[in-house]
């Protein structure tokens, strides 16, 4: 069963991140004491890093402790680190793989002790987490291919920049984006993958592509970071003309449409996926039934709406 949330469509890097109640915060009895690990891909994005925020907020809140580990894009890194929470006797895992390669040994690794895990953003093939977080980026996408088919009058030369293949997100944006504009004559040319969703690759990818194919008008970064390194190189050559569409909506993404570096965005509810992934952690630890997915919708961010998503991101 698939449950969507309806918005509006417009050195082990391990640390204790918060203990217990603060005055005023609401806690439950139920709660109180749990221990709950954060396996995160990477703190250096934006993206991860709202998602860690709100999930310590919402630790706080439940008189609960919930214990970082930051993996820094490394996920053999990650296999030890969850390997260590589990050490520490933490008593769910929210999860956000580093990558496609070994996702799974940590899901596996600790439901062989019983440990809930609830996963975010990413999803690990074979072996799903107990409940799955994330916006649906099938959907998202599409909408966003549907857009981009307006604003070219449904012809154009795409170019695309891939995130790391075979991971969740990258495998439904294409696959969204693809249903967004199937029956236009907006047409991919090209395609190149990154291997860490940043900006300078979505740079040096995008520099590679209008070398090699000069009619490229419309270029999909699958990320902010890579759209916003798209931009960087279509300026660097003065083809200001080409559209230029990111997703995440994260704070850099919002700010380019703003300023009209990028024309769009998918925006994420980032802020409460976090606190639903620390939500579904405690009812796990207490036995409760969790849905496998809790899919988000997510929200187009043009400039036309940009600022209120820069005055209070979901």
């Amino acid at each position: 069963m698939r449950r969507k949330e309806f918005i509006r469509l417009v050195g082990a890097g391990v640390a204790v991140a918060a203990v217990g109640p603060l005055a005023g915060c609401r806690s439950s009895q139920s709660s109180g004491g749990r221990r709950i690990g954060l396996a995160v891909a990477n703190l250096q994005a934006d993206f991860f890093n709202r998602i860690r925020q709100s999930a310590e907020a919402e630790a706080q809140a439940q008189g609960a402790q919930i214990i970082v580990a930051d993996a820094g894009g490394d996920a053999d890194k990650q296999v030890s680190q969850v390997q260590d929470l589990i050490s520490q006797q933490v008593e769910a895992v929210i999860y956000i793989p580093a990558g496609a390669t070994a996702a799974s040994v940590p899901v596996r690794n600790a439901r062989a002790q019983d440990i809930p895990v609830v996963t975010v953003d990413r999803n690990p093939d074979g072996e799903p987490g107990d409940t799955f977080i994330a916006t649906d980026s099938v959907a998202a996408a599409q909408v966003l291919g549907e857009w981009v088919v307006e604003r070219t009058g449904g012809a154009g030369t795409l170019g695309v920049i891939q995130g790391q293949v075979g991971t969740t997100p990258e495998n439904d944006r294409d696959k969204g984006f693809k249903n967004g504009i199937s029956g236009s004559q907006v047409t991919e040319v090209a395609r190149q993958a990154s291997e860490g969703w940043h900006q300078d690759e979505g740079f040096d990818i995008a520099q590679d592509m209008l070398q090699a194919h000069s009619e490229i008008d419309v270029i999909f970064g699958r990320s902010d970071a890579l759209a916003l390194g798209a931009a960087q190189a279509a300026r660097a050559v003065g083809r200001d003309d080409i559209l230029i569409v990111g997703f995440d909506g994260d704070d850099a993404g919002l700010q380019g449409v703003k300023d009209g570096t990028i024309a769009a965005t998918m925006v994420q509810k980032t802020m409460y996926m976090g606190q639903l992934a620390v939500q579904s952690a405690l009812r796990l630890i207490n036995g409760e039934t969790v849905e496998p997915e809790q899919l988000q919708e997510g929200s187009l961010a043009t400039p036309d709406n940009v600022d209120e998503f820069i005055g209070e991101h979901p």
